[in-house]
């Protein structure tokens, strides 16, 4: 056999390995946000996010308009689900910023 078509072979079951195990960690973080596995666990939480505007003036400054505080539902996953951020990414990107 020659080299190169060991080395795709070899690729592509990797990536299909890769790609399985992905499917499955997702599915297990849905079935573990579904049905609350671990026991007592909250599947929702909240973040309270500052979002502001930023403006662009003529005169090369820029100015800031802040948005009052507003609590946003998210989901205690590793993945988002049910429509929701999951709670790490929210409180890691709690302040977003949109230019203007």
């Amino acid at each position: 056999m020659n080299c190169n078509v060991i080395l795709r072979r070899a690729l592509a079951v990797t990536t299909v390995l890769i790609a399985g195990m992905i499917c499955l960690l997702y599915a297990g973080d849905y079935l573990s946000v579904r049905y609350r596995v671990p026991g007592n666990r909250e599947q929702f939480g909240w973040v309270t996010i500052q979002s502001y505007d930023a403006i662009k003036e003529k005169n090369g400054k820029t100015e800031y308009i802040f948005s009052p505080p507003v609590p946003q539902t998210c989901v205690q996953a590793l993945f988002p689900h049910f429509g929701y951020v999951p709670c790490w990414y929210l409180k890691r990107h709690s302040e977003p910023r949109t230019n203007i």
